[in-house]
């Protein structure tokens, strides 16, 4: 069983620039060529390095989420400003999280093994949890022995 832990955590708000990710929900590809292509567009035009200087930490967010029946990404940062490019402010509830760490050799790589550990695994073996919806956001947190780490954050409730 892959390493993972169940956090409480206090409500938290991340700014977002965002897409609507027009693959359908099934066709992996076609979606994770969206989200590089949505990275690269933000890290080119300037609007990540203005997300990270409001940012209240080092956090870099990338969050999937179902807005009137779209599926959203956006790239983020955790704090309470505002920006002119920002597209959306999303608000994580209070309570518990499925927390999984991770590395990959890049960000879209740590990335793409979060998502697989947590929704692929962790997630569809859950007996005593379950995810019901709301934003999820995958954290990069830094770099260690050249390696991007970092966790992904679900809101979870208890069942059983």
């Amino acid at each position: 069983m892959t390493n993972y832990t169940l956090e409480e955590k206090n409500s938290f708000i991340v700014l977002g620039i965002g897409t609507e990710l027009q693959s359908h929900y099934t066709d992996y590809a076609g979606i994770n060529k969206e989200k590089a292509d949505f990275w690269e567009s933000v890290e080119q035009d300037g609007r990540l390095d203005a997300l990270k200087a409001v940012a209240a930490n080092d956090y870099i967010f990338a969050v999937s989420e179902a807005v009137n029946n779209k599926m959203m990404y956006y790239a983020g940062v955790m704090t309470e400003a505002s920006l002119p490019e920002a597209t959306r402010v999303i608000q994580f509830p209070e309570g518990e999280y499925l927390v999984v760490k991770g590395e990959g050799k890049t960000a879209e790589e740590l990335s793409h093994t979060l998502t697989g550990i947590a929704f692929g695994q962790v997630l569809p073996e859950a007996k005593d949890f379950a995810y019901v919806g709301g934003p999820n956001a995958t954290v990069e947190m830094g770099q260690r022995n050249g390696l991007f780490v970092g966790e992904m954050w679900i809101p979870v409730v208890r069942q059983g």
